[in-house]
């Protein structure tokens, strides 16, 4: 599957092409200093050419952390690749909470990191203000849109996969109830919600999506009792755009389902049944941020760097979708998956982006 970078409607970046497949990596990262097992441990066929030995690339994460099992743990396991494939050095710094932001990604530029990842859309304030700062430091941004001339952004249609897995609720589910829980509501992660509903519209307008936020990112026991609300409302699948907060919702669902109830949780960002178990996760909305940290980076050290430009990934560009393997999801319901895949890559179907 081809992964070409794609403009946004106003900015205009060069298109690349990365040979991949939509899967997720999922292996554990045990601190925040690069002695971990993650994706890298994965790769060992991977060696390095060096070209990036005498580069330092660096990510701060928001507050879930590196082992997020989400976005965070995604990037930093892109970085691990990269390390192994290019001998460039890369390190991660945790984020407690947004106060952390400014000065975790100040301590990055001033320790002369060639690039800098600020991970998520909390960050662009204290993205927009560092870039201006240290107009020479070279920065990038996952999921948000920085406007400054020296941070690449990347965006990604998560409206696109998230519509996929709304068809897949929505055609498994037995009570015709699924639900929906966000983390803070915003721009991004209305597009999570808005792609599944239209999902589940398109495949069963029968079925009615429970939505609840938490407010936060960070806290799986309030995941976990958003999560009890709507399994007791008669909800049998839920879907999460919660980060941290998404780890209760498979706790909650691991105990319903050792009790002999039947629910399920569509898992975010990375294939979380290898988290969590098949035995809960019906699928995931996969969300190649690994891959498009190793793109970005890889860009910094051939001397191609683009800041001051945002680039989009799509359900087209394979950056967005289902895991590779989906053993909960009958042949049938993935057949109509492709469908609407395909109405989606070839704009039969245009899902809104907020």
């Amino acid at each position: 599957m081809k992964w070409t970078s794609k403009p946004t409607h106003v900015l205009s970046v060069s298109a690349l092409a990365l040979m991949l497949v939509v899967t997720g990596c999922g292996s554990k990262s045990n601190n925040a200093e690069g002695n971990t097992g993650g994706a890298a441990n994965t790769e060992n066929a991977v060696t390095s050419d060096n070209s990036g030995k005498d580069f330092k690339i660096g990510m701060v994460t928001d507050g879930g952390g590196v082992n997020d099992k989400s976005f965070n743990q995604s990037a930093w396991e892109g970085l691990q690749k990269l390390q192994k494939e290019t001998g460039a050095e890369v390190k991660p710094l945790e984020s407690k909470g947004e106060s952390d932001f400014e000065p975790n990604l100040n301590q990055m530029v001033k320790a002369g990191y060639n690039l800098t990842w600020g991970m998520g859309f909390m960050m662009n304030k204290a993205l927009t203000t560092v870039a201006k700062q240290n107009p020479d430091a070279k920065l990038a941004s996952i999921d948000s849109e920085v406007d400054a001339p020296n941070v690449a952004s990347v965006m990604f249609a998560e409206n696109e996969g998230s519509f996929l897995v709304g068809v897949v609720a929505a055609l498994t589910t037995k009570t015709n109830k699924v639900g929906f829980i966000g983390g803070v509501e915003g721009d991004l992660i209305k597009r999570f919600e808005t792609g599944f509903v239209e999902g589940v519209k398109a495949a069963n307008p029968d079925v009615k999506v429970e939505i609840s936020y938490v407010g936060d990112f960070t806290k799986p026991d309030l995941g976990k009792a958003a999560a009890a609300t709507l399994y007791n409302n008669g909800v049998d699948i839920i879907y999460h755009a919660a980060g941290g907060s998404g780890n209760g919702l498979f706790t909650e669902a691991k105990d319903r389902v050792s009790k002999g109830e039947k629910v399920w949780v569509i898992g975010v960002d990375k294939d979380q049944s290898i988290e969590f178990g098949n035995d809960i996760t019906l699928t995931s909305m996969v969300k190649r941020v690994d891959e498009a940290v190793i793109i970005v980076s890889k860009e910094l050290i051939d001397g191609k760097f683009e800041g001051g430009k945002t680039r989009l990934l799509t359900l087209k560009d394979g950056a967005v979708g289902l895991p590779e393997n989906n053993p909960n999801v009958s042949e049938e319901i993935m057949a109509k998956v492709k469908e609407y895949e395909a109405k989606i890559t070839n704009g039969d179907i245009k899902v809104p982006f907020k």
